[in-house]
């Protein structure tokens, strides 16, 4: 079976981390999203797997390759925006016409089972099938009206108070049959969720396939912190620490953290709960990280303090800098000795800060 991955958004809500990185690299527990998602694809059926690619798709060719998680890996290369339907039709030639195939958005992260889907997929005998998971606030997503055999009678994106059909939501992962691609405009931009979905559902060739368990959007930088903490808190999570990784007898790491490799923690540092350290961090004696994803390559002195942020790769904080919550420091930005960022500041990437930012804004 193969899967199509659409991959080729901009990231736009997750800038400036996203000038410098496609949304799929962004790393969640010290590993990035694309590979939490291939390889609970790989436990399934599917042995290839397309990356629909537009924006830096270069940086996801080299990191991925042509095989991975034993799946045979394709790219679909867009010229322009397709939306979320129109990269179906310009992939069509590696689908095939024949069997059915998954979609995945690129920036959900999942524990789906992906073979009991697509039996439901064949059970039921329709033309799609939508994953659906339960969310309290059904606003950000296209939320369904079932019948009580799993038929979807409406659909409706992104609903207003006076839409709402209850708080299934798609999940943002498909089964499609091959003959829904003609419903394409070939090289237009067309939204599967608004000009597709309803459609299918009109005609009673619609379903939905119910799914309770990890389930995670990573579209903002709020969501993005959350994806970390979840994930981190999974039992099980596998190589929580890396290799070649030094950590003062003094220092404390308070789980769920993950470390990458070659990570150097100075004395009396304190680590963690729900922290992501990446590849190459340095972290000076007495600094405090909490609840934060620090890429890989950051430097961070002494005595600094960092709460629920987000530090880019490369980054250097100075010491005792004081970095607050829902604050990010984009790549390879300096933040100078004892300056504070308040909440919601945003640094772009290369910018040094030598005073503090004691008003929330975007440092360009």
């Amino acid at each position: 079976m193969k899967a199509i991955i659409l991959a080729g958004g901009f990231g736009t809500r997750l800038r400036p981390l996203s000038c410098t990185r496609p949304k799929l690299l962004f790393p969640v527990a010290d590993r990035p999203v694309i590979d939490w998602t291939l390889e609970n694809l790989s436990k399934g059926d599917v042995d290839e797997v397309i990356l629909a690619v537009n924006y830096m798709a270069d940086a996801l060719e080299r990191y991925i390759g042509e095989e991975r998680f034993g799946m045979k890996i394709t790219y679909s290369y867009e010229t322009k925006p397709l939306g979320t339907a129109g990269p179906l039709r310009n992939a069509k030639h590696l689908l095939g016409d024949k069997d059915p195939f998954f979609v995945l958005n690129g920036d959900i992260i999942s524990k789906v089972d992906y073979n009991l889907v697509h039996r439901e997929h064949i059970e039921n005998g329709g033309d799609l099938t939508i994953v659906l998971h339960m969310e309290e606030d059904p606003s950000r997503f296209g939320v369904v009206e079932l019948d009580g055999e799993n038929r979807i009678l409406k659909f409706v994106e992104k609903p207003s108070p006076d839409q709402e059909l209850g708080k299934l939501v798609n999940a943002g992962i498909y089964v499609v049959e091959p003959k829904v691609i003609e419903m394409i405009d070939p090289g237009k931009n067309v939204s599967i969720e608004r000009e597709i979905f309803p459609v299918l559902a009109n005609r009673g060739r619609l379903y939905g396939s119910k799914y309770d368990g990890v389930w995670i959007d990573i579209g903002t930088p709020e969501d993005y912190l959350a994806a970390n903490y979840s994930i981190l808190g999974l039992k099980g999570l596998e190589d929580p620490r890396g290799e070649n990784v030094q950590i003062d007898p003094t220092a404390t790491i308070l789980q769920p953290t993950a470390i990458g490799s070659n990570v150097r923690i100075g004395s009396d540092a304190h680590i963690g709960p729900r922290t992501s350290i990446g590849d190459n961090v340095s972290v000076g004696k007495g600094t405090r990280i909490e609840g934060s994803v620090i890429f890989n390559g950051a430097q961070i002195d002494d005595f600094s303090s960092i709460e629920g942020a987000i530090v880019g790769e490369g980054a250097i904080i100075g010491r005792w800098a004081r970095i607050m919550r829902n604050v990010i420091v984009a790549d390879h930005a300096i933040i100078d000795d004892n300056v504070t960022l308040i909440e919601g500041v945003k640094i772009c990437h290369y910018k040094e800060v030598k005073e503090s930012i004691l008003t929330s804004s975007n440092i360009m």
